[in-house]
């Protein structure tokens, strides 16, 4: 049985990731960043299994993720702080958890025996597109604090490679949305506050294009990325291998939901003009010939199974539509 440990567990992609990791037979640690209300995140919702165990904690503390990652196979780094408009607030907390904390993850790799690593990055460190479809050539641009920051992460990931050979893969997935996502994503924001009610909601810049992937589409490729050892010292995109713009989304939405809602402009959601990111447009060729990796959701697939989760009572409740979150 494969053993893999899962930073950022608590997270959006990080709960799905483990369900779906739980569902290929791998025994999972499950890291859920510590707090006195010893709350799970998303992991609370997934139901008990005898091959999942939680545990709190913090990367940015190198004893701890030493120990952690003791007698596990493959660890999925995927906690960070992913939030851009916080990363304008907040810029050192993003230098210190997303380059400090990888550090300490891929440290403890090669203390514990190189164990192989899959790093998250993010399409974001590419900005703009110079050039689509995107592959892993492009030049990366530093747009906002948080893409500098995952820029910094990839390339302490990768040096441990070079320097220690420590089997790492940098997993650079495109947008991802679905289930459990923060309202701070164009895609819940949308939903949740469709489904709350709301007449005219509030959205940023709907210009802008990205290359959706519906979540278990992402997660189905970082374990494709994980078993496969070509890939290993590699940058892979997982991409979809198209783009939509904002706009376009949300009419799409409009249209499954049946809404005739308008939108206005909302100031406070507007990045910097130098910091908008108009155009990401991913190149998936590599994953393709590296595994047998391959998209299965269309985006109106993801959509309706998204629409159908925030749409539930339960669900929708954990939510706050009329409130920006940054």
């Amino acid at each position: 049985m494969k053993r893999a440990f899962v930073t950022g567990a608590d997270g959006f992609i990080g709960s799905h990731l483990v369900e779906l990791l739980l569902e290929k037979r791998y025994s999972v640690k499950a890291l859920s960043q510590y707090n006195s209300f010893n709350n799970w995140g998303w992991l609370e919702d997934i139901p008990a299994h005898s091959k999942l165990e939680v545990v709190s904690g913090d990367i940015r503390d190198p004893h701890f993720c030493k120990e952690m990652i003791k007698d596990v196979d493959t660890v999925f780094h995927l906690a960070a702080l992913i939030a851009i408009p916080y990363s304008y607030i907040a810029p050192d907390s993003y230098i210190d958890t997303n380059i400090k904390g990888t550090l300490n993850i891929v440290q403890a790799a090669k203390e514990n025996g190189n164990i192989r690593v899959i790093h998250t990055s993010t399409s974001e460190v590419y900005g703009t597109a110079q050039y689509i479809p995107i592959d892993e050539k492009h030049p990366k641009q530093p747009q906002s604090p948080y893409s500098a920051s995952k820029i910094g992460a990839d390339a302490i990931a990768m040096s441990f490679y070079n320097a220690f050979a420590l089997p790492v893969t940098i997993a650079r997935p495109f947008n991802t949305y679905g289930p459990r996502q923060s309202a701070r994503a164009i895609i819940p924001s949308i939903i949740t506050q469709i489904a709350s009610g709301i007449q005219e909601i509030k959205l940023g810049d709907l210009s802008p294009t990205r290359d959706f992937n519906y979540v278990k589409d992402t997660c189905k490729g970082f374990i494709a990325l994980a078993e496969s050892e070509s890939t290993i010292g590699k940058e892979i995109n997982i991409a979809t291998n198209s783009e939509i713009s904002m706009g376009d989304v949300l009419n799409l939405i409009k249209s499954i939901m049946k809404s005739d809602v308008e939108f206005t402009v909302d100031e406070q959601r507007l990045r910097p003009e130098k910091s908008e990111v108009f155009r990401l447009y991913g190149d998936n060729t590599l994953i393709k010939e590296l595994t047998e990796y391959a998209p299965a959701y269309t985006l109106e697939d993801g959509l309706a199974e998204t629409i159908k989760w925030l749409t539930n009572s339960n669900n929708l409740k954990k939510y706050k539509p009329s409130i920006y979150n940054v």
